[in-house]
């Protein structure tokens, strides 16, 4: 896992440099570049290539305002992570993203937002869906 973090000096209430987001992808190619658009959007961004390395960071008091996961991850999938997630951060909101149009699970958490996106996204989507689940 990686950290790799980008702030600003804007003074909004909740400006994206004050959000990190966790995202976890195990294709280096694909999280490389969803890691440079959310850079960009200025928010700060925790990287893991599988849901163990994600587990590492969910388990410890490293402040999370949203995980942005692939639901295909290898072994434990996305849905297992979110509920792995939500079992240690009952309102951590979750983005899925979906190459191969998998479903979101039904049960998600009370109070929790969840939303997918499907791959390949743009820079537009990513930035609304983001910021919708952030308030």
């Amino acid at each position: 896992m990686q950290d790799r973090t980008h702030g600003t000096d804007d003074d909004a209430l909740r400006s994206a440099g004050d959000c990190t987001i966790l995202l976890v992808e195990d294709d280096d190619i694909v999280r490389m570049l969803t890691l440079e658009v959310l850079m960009e959007l200025e928010y700060q961004v925790l990287e893991a290539a599988d849901a163990q390395q994600a587990l590492v960071v969910l388990e410890s008091d490293q402040p999370l305002d949203l995980l942005m996961t692939d639901i295909g991850l290898p072994g434990m999938d996305g849905h297992q992570l979110m509920i792995r997630a939500r079992s240690l951060r009952p309102q951590l909101p979750v983005l899925f993203a979906s190459g191969y149009g998998e479903g979101v699970p039904s049960q998600t958490g009370e109070g929790a937002a969840t939303a997918t996106i499907t791959k390949p996204y743009s820079l537009d989507l990513l930035r609304s869906t983001v910021q919708n689940l952030l308030g």
